[in-house]
């Protein structure tokens, strides 16, 4: 902020500098503001100047001047008394850190006070009750032993008045205007068949080019019926998903939500239910939108979890389809977010269908807006939900070049990309594995200097001048068809166990032969052999990125 004619820039205006080193005044200025020794205490209880004689003297001297400036300090005190408080009142405090932290941070001297409210606004849903409190007046809700809304709430105040009671009597008035438009709303609300606001979801925009938000309605309804196929084959939830779906954003032109925009999704749960709609569809509504956060709680239901991965790879698609990537400083859809919410869903609901397919889906309904070809899109969709689940596997613990070495395979099914990173992580650990990993990528890098590019001919066994030759071809057979098994029945450790077996025939083929023979054929068939070896590690992870 700018004060009077002055330059300068604070975030408030700047009354007074306190300057201390020791018991000297460190004297400067600022704008027209010199420093000095001096401080002031709250403003209505303690306006007087106050002299700091030593930096260790000030939490005290403002303390008492009415000022709690430890910011600890503070905040215990709120949390005890805004507890003791609702005990009075015969409930409890409905747990909410992040309002705690924004009291905290309006405050300087906590007075906490009760007030109460009509019995009939509890006729109104409680999230409304509580976001109305919450976020027009910063008060906090009250509820009993059972979690069920007490008609009363707790606030906490800046300065300590003679007449308390009459404080509560001024938040009282106020609040009773605030929950009786909520309740206007609402009752307008619950009149009104969803069906109008789909409707009205059309002259909603989405976003410039990628259409209304009823487009992007009919999007996720398209990819949401194709997941509810690969996840539930029966056809047991497409009707729930399709249905869902169709109504998921329709109570974002709703009176509540357009007054409380936090309620979107809640107040679609609470109007669906309110109008017949089957359980698994109301919540399905409001858990689309999760995670909300990072480490939010996932959807816990697979209808929802569908629904939520079809909106969110949508937004994703769309954006990348009209170069709205995200990029190292802007992020404003929030695509990181959602990427990594896609990915913790899936593996979550062990959901096997392939992210490439969905991608692909996703991408080809922006055909007709895209400024993108569509193959490019959706390479870089792909390289940036592999960089999200980089991330993650990160944030929980793994290495990377494990990571690397696993998602540079591919990132499909995703439920498999743990537990295969999982698996190396735990054979990485064992003392035989860095002689392993040396072995492939020896085999790895003679494979990529003679490769030109036309491939390999099959293995001829006539070809085969040394028994360490047909001692690997023998393994090679024996262990690709059990890897094939156990990789498709997800026994990933044991399909390790498998592969790192080929150790020995490998170590016992580069002892016994010389792979770039003068003889060409012979050469080739070497050559090939090994294409084979590799392509068996290739399946697990590209071992030639294992720091060893």
């Amino acid at each position: 902020m700018k004060w009077g004619t002055l330059n300068v820039t604070f975030a408030r205006p700047i009354r007074w500098i306190l300057a201390l080193h020791g018991r000297d005044v460190l004297p400067f200025a600022y704008g027209d503001v010199e420093s000095g020794g001096h401080t002031y205490g709250h403003r209505f209880m303690h306006p007087e100047s106050i002299r700091v004689p030593h930096p260790g003297e000030y939490l005290d001297a403002l303390r008492q001047a009415s000022v709690l400036a430890d910011l600890d300090e503070r905040r215990g005190i709120v949390e005890r008394e805004i507890a003791r408080t609702a005990a009075s009142l015969g409930g409890a405090i409905l747990p909410d850190a992040e309002l705690v932290d924004t009291v905290n941070n309006l405050i300087e001297y906590p007075a906490v006070v009760a007030g109460k409210f009509d019995d009939i606004f509890l006729e109104v849903p409680d999230e409304v009750l509580i976001t109305a409190m919450r976020e027009h007046q910063k008060y906090f809700a009250v509820v009993d032993a059972d979690q069920n809304l007490l008609p009363c709430f707790v606030v906490v105040n800046n300065t300590l008045a003679r007449d308390m009671r009459l404080v509560a009597t001024g938040h009282e008035r106020v609040i009773r205007a605030r929950l009786s438009d909520a309740r206007f709303f609402f009752k307008g609300d619950a009149a009104t068949p969803m069906e109008t606001w789909v409707e009205k979801l059309k002259k909603v925009l989405f976003q410039a080019q990628l259409g209304s938000v009823y487009d992007k309605v009919q999007r996720i309804r398209k990819i949401a019926g194709g997941l509810a196929d690969a996840v539930a084959p029966d056809g047991g939830i497409k009707a729930d998903v399709e249905r869902a779906a169709h109504l998921c954003k329709a109570d974002l032109v709703s009176q509540v939500v357009v007054e409380f925009p936090k309620l979107q999704g809640v107040m679609g749960r609470i109007y669906a239910a309110l109008a017949g709609e089957p359980d698994a569809v109301a919540t399905a509504i409001e858990e689309h939108y999760r995670p909300t956060y990072s480490g939010g709680p996932l959807p816990s239901t697979v209808t929802g979890a569908a629904l939520a991965v079809a909106d969110k790879m949508d937004a994703i698609c769309g954006c990348f389809s009209i170069g709205l990537a995200p990029t190292g400083a802007s992020d404003p859809y929030a695509l990181r977010r959602q990427g990594i919410g896609i990915l913790q869903i899936m593996n979550a609901y062990g959901f096997s269908f392939s992210i490439t397919e969905l991608i692909q889906r996703s991408v080809a309904a922006y055909a007709e807006v895209s400024t993108e070809p569509a193959d490019a899109t959706c390479s870089a969709v792909y390289g940036f939900l592999k960089g999200r689940m980089a991330h993650i596997l990160e944030e929980s613990g793994y290495a990377k070049d494990v990571i690397a070495s696993v998602t540079d395979i591919a990132i499909d099914p995703v439920p498999h990309v743990w537990k295969r990173v999982a698996a190396l992580e735990r054979l990485k650990a064992e003392p035989d594995f860095e002689p392993l990993a040396a072995a492939f990528k020896r085999v790895v890098n003679i494979i990529r200097k003679s490769d030109t590019g036309e491939g390999f001919p099959a293995v001829d066994e006539r070809l085969f001048e040394h028994a360490s030759e047909s001692g690997l071809y023998a393994a090679y057979k024996d262990v690709s068809a059990r890897v094939e098994k156990l990789l498709a029945d997800g026994r990933f450790d044991q399909a390790l166990l498998d592969i790192a077996s080929l150790k020995r025939p490998v170590d016992a083929f580069f002892d016994g032969v010389m792979v770039m023979t003068e003889d060409i054929p012979c050469r080739n068939n070497r050559l090939a052999l090994l294409h084979r070896i590799a392509a068996i590690f290739g399946q697990f992870a590209d071992f030639s990125k294992i720091s060893i």
